[in-house]
């Protein structure tokens, strides 16, 4: 046999090569020009298409897991649920989440799982955006129906419609300690909405006081909170000891459930000549641990 031998010429091709890569068990192992190990990288099944950058990910794909149990979704049925938070293009054009999105969906800022893992948060800060209706921030979730599809839209001049929620107010901003948590509202107006005012929660509907709840609440108190409505109008239970009731039957009506802070950075239309204004970053908070709506005939 004439030539080199055989191991000299593999030396000559291995010098001839800037690197190789060679599979050891599904495994990528790059090797210098002398066949030395410079490195493991991986699975090579897991790689990606070379040429895909950020933009390729959807804009989702970091704060919504598949099938995350960390995903609020997995701790709270919000199947027929949509989403409003505190963030938008506009100062006015609050953005929405809406089903399927938000089967999978977190925000680590503004709606997320509780570290416990019981209970979801809830947070709206003064400075952010807001609703074309309302000069406040929110995080909040409005009811609808078909499966997250259509809005929710009922009238209790028939049936029981009633969503309890087990919740606790966790934070509220300096200036004007107010945050809003739980709501019917009607087709224009706001038929009855839990509020906290320093330590003062209390009913209100269509803009006045109509009954106490709580006359000393303590930031990060547990309570359990039932609001119903019938032929009869509505009441609003806490704690299944103390109940508000309201004189009002009507149609259009949906409920709402989250952190609705009242407060803002600057000026409202409705607020008092020497108001204040909270710090952008100061905000209101509410966890969730359950929540439930029913609607009977």
């Amino acid at each position: 046999m004439n030539g080199r031998p055989v191991d000299s010429k593999l030396k000559v091709l291995l010098a001839s090569l800037l690197a190789m890569v060679v599979i050891v068990s599904g495994v990528a192992v790059v090797l210098n020009a002398k066949g030395s190990d410079l490195g493991t990288f991986g699975d090579l099944a897991s790689f990606g298409d070379a040429s895909s950058t950020s933009d390729d990910v959807p804009d989702d794909a970091a704060s919504e897991p598949a099938d995350d149990p960390n995903v609020p979704a997995q701790v709270l049925d919000l199947t027929n649920w949509k989403l409003t938070l505190p963030v938008g293009e506009e100062r006015d054009e609050a953005d929405e989440v809406e089903q399927p999105k938000l089967k999978k969906f977190q925000d680590p800022k503004y709606f997320h799982v509780n570290k416990a893992g019981d209970g979801v948060v809830f947070r709206a800060h003064a400075g952010g955006a807001t609703t074309s209706g309302s000069g406040y921030p929110r995080s909040e979730l409005r009811e609808m129906k078909d499966n997250g599809e259509e809005q929710a839209d009922w009238s209790n001049k028939s049936g029981t419609h009633t969503m309890t929620v087990v919740q606790a107010i966790t934070a509220t901003p300096k200036v004007k300690p107010e945050v809003a948590a739980g709501q019917i509202h009607g087709e224009e107006d706001v038929v009855a909405m839990v509020r906290l005012e320093k330590k003062h929660l209390f009913v209100e509907s269509d803009g006045d006081e109509v009954g106490d709840l709580d006359n000393d609440y303590k930031l990060g108190t547990k309570f359990k909170l039932v609001m119903k409505a019938t032929p009869d109008g509505v009441t609003v239970t806490y704690n299944d000891k103390k109940t508000v009731k309201i004189d009002e039957v009507g149609g259009g009506n949906y409920f709402k459930a989250g952190c609705y802070t009242q407060a803002s950075d600057h000026p409202q239309d409705d607020d008092d000549p020497d108001q204040k204004y909270d710090k952008p970053e100061a905000y209101g908070e509410v966890v969730i641990y359950s929540l439930k709506v029913e609607h009977t005939k």
